[in-house]
This record gives structure tokens, sequence and C-alpha cells, in this order.
């Protein structure tokens, strides 16, 4: 069954969180934008193809970078702006954007490539429940199975630009090549494995330079893994900060004259303190009438056993409390923090939405143990998630 769910009421997010507002100045609007000015007629449903007026702000360019950096949210760039003179020189075309929700990187680099919603795309969770199959996707590890043409149905930006004659490059780190991610965010790209940072810039420019128009992407994930490992508050994560803006600067440095650099970010972060975990296994209230727990520590899906739907709904309202907005599946849809949601993909959303207030972060000890020795998170949809930048640079030609 196809066409999206029909909204309801929103019930209210309490006033720390915020809906990602698609169509207006998210990170889904960016690739559309940048294509856009590159004379694509970009289709996204009931969306504009260019809300950020980036046609205006590109006018001239012949080619086009879009640099993501992993983590990068805006507030800690500001922080962080005399470590980072390289970004802080470039322009802000059309200010702060959101990130969607949740605000965690497989959801986000579909959003990007697809320049849709995740409602939409489908690609809606760090780690989703494949309903049906009794098994969970983790979208990081995902190789061809579900079959990324499958799962992930819409049309890419990128398939667009090809269609439009334009050449779509995407690089990204060699081992991330023909991964089921990969497929999904950036179909219809041709993929360039790059070894290190120095190789990455050498692929970007010179897929800038191959042919008289063009639309290369490019991924830097080192500064994600460094905030997650060792804190945003760290002096490793300032220093990764710093090196990225010398990747930054040796772009610039190459860009051919008639082409321009828009950096952004899929998500912000934020360091989680120990009196701000709570271990999900250490509630046996929460597990009663639950099927998975899917999603990460800020952004839970809860799949209940049928028929066991709505007590699982009260118990994880009542033990959570004020640390996080917890949601059954139909009021988290009628809030339109996943913009419109196709039917066909509705059920990959918990029965039970729980994202994460304050600096709370919902571990699992047992199940996840990896993740709950992790300094910073993401997910959620606080500012420091959501917020972040879009940054232009141009060549000498555009002024």
């Amino acid at each position: 069954m196809t066409g999206p769910v029909a909204p309801g009421t929103p019930p209210p997010l309490p006033s720390d969180l915020h809906r990602p507002g698609y169509g207006e100045a998210t990170l889904a609007d960016v690739l559309p934008g940048a294509a856009t000015a590159l004379g694509v007629k970009v289709e996204r449903g009931d969306l504009p193809p260019d809300p950020l007026r980036l046609t205006d702000a590109l006018a001239g360019a012949r080619r086009v970078a879009v640099l993501l950096v992993d983590g990068l949210g805006a507030d800690l760039l500001r922080a962080h702006a005399e470590v980072a003179p390289t970004f802080a020189a470039l322009d802000s075309p059309a200010g702060d954007l959101s990130a969607p929700c949740p605000s965690t990187t497989p959801v986000s680099l579909v959003t990007l490539g697809t320049g849709l919603p995740p409602g939409s795309h489908g690609v809606l969770g760090f780690v989703t429940d494949v309903p049906g199959e009794n098994r969970t996707l983790n979208h990081i590890q995902w190789a061809d199975d579900p079959d990324p043409d499958v799962w992930q149905r819409r049309r890419t930006v990128f398939e667009q630009a090809q269609d439009a004659g334009i050449a779509a490059t995407a690089v990204g780190p060699h081992s991330y090549a023909g991964s089921g991610l990969t497929r999904a965010a950036y179909r219809g790209a041709t993929y360039t494995g790059a070894v290190s940072h120095g190789d990455l810039t050498t692929l970007v420019l010179g897929a800038l330079t191959a042919t008289p128009r063009a639309l290369v992407y490019g991924y830097i994930p080192e500064l994600d893994l460094t905030g997650h490992v060792r804190g945003v508050d760290s002096a490793s994560w300032r220093a990764q900060l710093q090196l990225i803006d010398r990747v930054v600067a040796q772009v610039m440095d190459g860009l051919p004259e008639d082409a321009a650099l828009l950096v952004t970010s899929d998500h912000g972060m934020l360091d989680v303190p120990a009196e701000t975990r709570l271990d999900l296994d250490g509630e046996p209230d929460l597990a009663d009438g639950v099927r998975v727990v899917a999603g990460e520590p800020r952004a839970r899906y809860v799949h209940a056993v049928p028929g066991a739907e709505d007590d699982v709904l009260d118990r994880w309202r009542t033990v959570l409390g004020d640390r996080a907005w917890v949601a059954g599946r139909d009021e988290a849809v009628a809030s339109g923090i996943f913009g419109p949601v196709d039917r066909a993909v509705a059920a990959r959303i918990g029965d039970v939405v729980a994202l994460a207030r304050g600096t709370w972060a919902f571990t699992a000890g047992r199940r996840e143990s990896g993740p709950g020795r992790l300094a910073a998170y993401h997910g959620s949809l606080t500012p420091a998630e959501l917020t972040i930048p879009l940054l232009l640079g141009r060549g000498r030609a555009l002024g």
C-alpha cells in the first residue's frame, strides 16, 4: 500500500525539541538546490526544488561540489572558530539548516541524496525493524539484504542530474563502496573510494574538472567518530576539526574558476555524562510486551508484541517521564517530525517512539555493549543535534 499516512492532530513537542522544516531549510534541500542551479529540473513531490535559493547563490557556477562533514554541528563549529579559519571565512548563503529526524547518519545521508524527508525515502533510523521478518537492519552494516533498490525506492538527485546530462560523482571512504547505504543514498552517482583525506581532496577536484558541468559530493566521517569516542569537548575533537579545516582549504585552493563548494553536515552531537544515562536493560518494566527495541540511545523505536501496543506506550511514558518525548507511532507521524510518511514504510517506525531530551541517552548494556561506551551521541531533536551549517566558497570567476 502506497501514499502518505493520513495526518491526525499533532501532539505538541516539548519546547526543547524541534520539528525539522522540510522544504524550508533542511539538509534535504541542499542537493536539490545545487542541482537546480546547474539546470536540473529536480522532482521532489510537493516540496519546492530550491527553497534555499541556491540558484542565486551559485549563479554562474557550472560545477558544484557538496562536502558533508559528519558530526559537524553548527553550534560546535561556531564555538571552535579559532581552530577552523577556513570554515570561518566561508559565506553562509542560507543560514543554519536542520538535520532530519532522527538526526543520525544513515537517515541524513539518504535525506541528502534523495532530497526527500525520511518518511518518503524510508531509511528511518540507525537500526530499524524489518517488518514481517523478525529481524533488524543496521544501516551502517548493510550490504545487500534487503535489496537497497527495494528498501529505498526513491530516485536520488544524482540520478536526476545524470538524466540531465550532468556528471554526478560521490567520493567517500573506499570501504563504503557498494554498501547498501551507499547505493540507497548515492544511486546514480559514480562512487569513487578515497583512502585518505589527501586522496579525497584530489578525487573531488579531479571530478570537478573532468567534465564541463559536474555535481560532486564528498563525505568525511572522522569528526563524528572522534566525537563519539572522545567527546566533542575534547582535545582530540578539536585537533580533528583542525585537520578537516585544512582539507577544506585544499579544496578551495584547487577549486576551478567556475566552480562552487558547499559544505554542510548530517547532524550535530552532544556529550552525555554518566548521570544522564538510563540502561534500558536495568528497567524490567520497559521489557514487558516488547518484541524489539531498535533505533539508538537518543532515538528509540520500540516494537510491541501484537496487542500490547497501548500498554507498552503507557509504561515507557511512565518510566522515562520528562527524560524523553514518548509518542505512539500515529502520534509521531502526525507530529510531522519525519515529513509525510509513506504507508509502505510506516511500519519501520516503532509502535513507540522515544526521543531523548536534555543530555539523556537510553543505552542497552547487554544488547548493545558498544554504543553504551561512547562519550557523545546524537539522534534526537535538540538544537545541538539538529542545527547544521551550510557554507559556501566560490571559484575566482564567481566573485
